[in-house]
């Protein structure tokens, strides 16, 4: 029996092989990923030298801001997304005073660092804009707990 090119002669070879679907979806999650951070890292370089820089116990905070599409797939207008950042009581340092969580002050350290995403009271610090947005300026007893990922937490407006 003569094989002919492209034919497989057993089913080990077919079962070895792997879905191009699954590929296919991997690559596109990939790219789209890899995308997503690149841009984050573009606007971060920019941006980072408009901000202002926090003086004594002070520091910056990103406010959260929710996604532009719901989970049902519903698209959110600008306005309501701006809304939510401003009511947001959940946000990103970005940066801290030189004088931020002294050992005087607070002697078992430091609450957060940079990169950390905190819970403060909705009305706390002053609000700030700038190009992108809004940031806020906290004192560093202001910050009320920190979280792992800020979609965990029930963002009510």
């Amino acid at each position: 029996m003569e094989k002919k090119i492209g034919e497989t002669s057993s089913t080990s070879e077919k079962t070895a092989e792997v879905p191009k679907i699954k590929l296919a979806l991997q690559e596109k999650y990939e790219k789209e990923n890899k995308e997503s951070v690149d841009r984050h890292n573009s606007i971060k370089d920019k941006e980072s030298s408009k901000l202002p820089q926090p003086t004594g116990w002070r520091m910056v905070i990103l406010p959260f801001k929710a996604n532009k599409k719901t989970k049902g797939g519903i698209y959110l207008a600008d306005e309501s997304i701006e809304r939510s950042q401003v009511a947001s009581t959940c946000g990103l340092v970005l940066a801290q005073g030189p004088h931020c969580y002294d050992k005087e002050k607070f002697p078992e350290g430091p609450w957060c660092k940079v990169g950390d995403w905190v819970i403060f009271a909705r009305y706390a610090g002053s609000r700030i804009l700038i190009d992108g947005g809004e940031v806020r300026l906290l004192n560093d007893d202001e910050v009320l707990a920190t979280v792992k990922d800020p979609e965990d937490i029930f963002h009510q407006f």
